[in-house]
């Protein structure tokens, strides 16, 4: 499957570190140089409208999902391709993932873990067949991303279904993988329930 839309996890926040920002900024660039459409959460402020206005900048397709409650809040984004008001967060992410061939989350906070983990697990319950990702930023997703192995390592998270989301410091590698990226045919649980 060829990706032609990519759907952006961000902060709406710029975080304290530059390099953060330097990301959001590569990220956006890439999407637009490969022609693909950037999927976000419609917001002008923090990584989210870094993200949009470098896409923008570099010729890109930007198309912002925002709910009608967070609009004033995150200052919806009046310059992008097209930006959708929804009536709440699980139209939102419903209609971001409908949107979407592919899923990258740069850094962010609870909302951006919560829009990862739950697009991640439609994919491990077989719901979507989409390659998700995470774009390394200075370590930012370091202790996450060993935690993850502990729970396959405990048990809870089968190796195929962690393997689902790959990591690069590089948006362009990030992008290959995940154009490269097959879902696994294997089924969530690990063990039958006993007859």
């Amino acid at each position: 499957m060829s990706i032609a839309s990519v759907c952006v996890f961000c902060g709406a926040s710029t975080g304290t570190n530059p390099a953060y920002r330097e990301a959001a900024v590569a990220l956006g660039r890439a999407l637009a140089e490969r022609k693909l459409t950037l999927v976000y959460g419609g917001g002008a402020v923090g990584l989210m409208g870094i993200v949009a206005d470098a896409a923008l900048a570099a010729g890109g397709e930007v198309i912002g999902i925002i709910p009608q409650s967070l609009k004033d809040k995150e200052i919806g984004h009046s310059g992008l391709t097209r930006l959708e008001v929804v009536d709440g967060m699980h139209a939102r992410k419903a209609r971001m993932a409908e949107l979407s061939d592919a899923f990258i989350a740069l850094p962010g906070g609870l909302g951006t873990l919560e829009e990862l983990f739950e697009v991640w697990t439609w994919g491990q319950l077989g719901y979507h067949g989409k390659p998700l990702g995470l774009l390394e930023v200075n370590g930012f997703y370091g202790q996450l991303t060993a935690f993850l192995d502990h729970i396959v390592g405990e048990g809870f998270v089968r190796a195929p279904h962690r393997d689902m989301l790959q990591v690069s410091e590089s948006p362009q590698t990030l992008i290959d993988a995940l154009d490269a990226w097959r879902p696994s045919v294997l089924p969530k649980w690990a063990e039958q329930k006993p007859s």
